[in-house]
């Protein structure tokens, strides 16, 4: 099992896929491959018969063996964001290192490093492959390695914490200039579960522990935090426009009026979340 949090901060428990269902899926994918290098060669060979260059035939063959053995892997997980034919036949799929879908980036630097160094360029026909995924924790290979990957058995998620994070309407403008990548998971994690149990705290819990986690959030930001917003706000922002940069979303913002006078200019004295004494 792997530990891991997504980008709305919750914790996943994961099933990292074992060596023999990661073989047998490859060992499919590559049959499949094997299938369509043969019908691209039974339409070159009628080419070069009728006057192909030898080079030129040559340049052809390699052509369509590299889009073959790294377009295949590069498109099929780019468009099921991480499942081939094989790894879907399976059960699996190739998810970063943080839970989250891979694109094709993630997938373009696999399927290279799968060519040249995993399985057929200097990979001794996956022997590299297999050493390397043995020797790691996640069962990662050197491609899984360059591209912050790994491959996991597709099950429902333990979620530990229930429901969304919305982004208040207010912070959306301000929230959108921050750094958000910059807070770490353990972080992220602990202001997810304190959102989704802020009412169950009380008075004083909910305050001393509130402003503890913005503190270290406004640290890890570079950023005070805004004056006048109350601090589940505040974390919720944060957390949400996280959850919204993970997802790819940029949508546009409508103007917003200033954070300061947005909320109320002082908060009541016996509120649930003004500073403890």
């Amino acid at each position: 099992m792997s530990d891991l949090v997504s980008g709305e901060a919750v914790l996943l428990e994961l099933r990292v896929a074992k060596l023999a269902s990661r073989g047998l899926a490859f060992a499919l994918d590559v049959l499949i491959q094997a299938i369509t290098l043969l019908l691209a060669f039974l339409l070159i060979v009628p080419g070069d018969a009728i006057g192909f260059d030898s080079a030129l035939a040559a340049t052809v063959t390699l052509v369509v063996i590299v889009l073959v053995l790294v377009g295949y892997p590069t498109t099929a997980e780019t468009l099921t964001r991480g499942r081939t034919i094989g790894k879907a036949a399976l059960g699996l799929r190739t998810v970063r290192t943080d839970g989250g879908p891979i694109r094709f980036r993630h997938a373009i630097v696999r399927a290279l490093a799968g060519f040249f160094v995993d399985f057929w360029g200097l990979g001794l026909l996956g022997v590299v492959a297999v050493v390397v995924s043995l020797s790691s924790k996640n069962g990662q290979r050197v491609g899984d390695l360059l591209a912050g990957t790994f491959v996991v058995r597709e099950r429902v998620p333990q979620q530990q914490v229930a429901g969304p994070v919305y982004m208040p309407p207010p912070l959306a403008g301000w929230a959108a200039t921050q750094q958000v990548s910059a807070l770490p998971n353990d972080l992220a994690l602990a202001v997810r579960q304190y959102l989704g149990r802020v009412h169950q705290l009380t008075h004083d819990a909910a305050a001393s522990l509130g402003y503890r986690l913005a503190g270290e959030v406004s640290a890890h930001l570079g950023t005070p935090i805004p004056p006048n917003v109350p601090i589940p706000a505040y974390l919720a922002a944060v957390l949400a426009e996280r959850r919204n940069r993970e997802e790819g979303r940029h949508p546009q913002i409508p103007p917003q009026p200033p954070v300061e006078e947005a909320f109320p200019t002082t908060p009541p004295s016996d509120g649930p979340f003004a500073p403890p004494s």
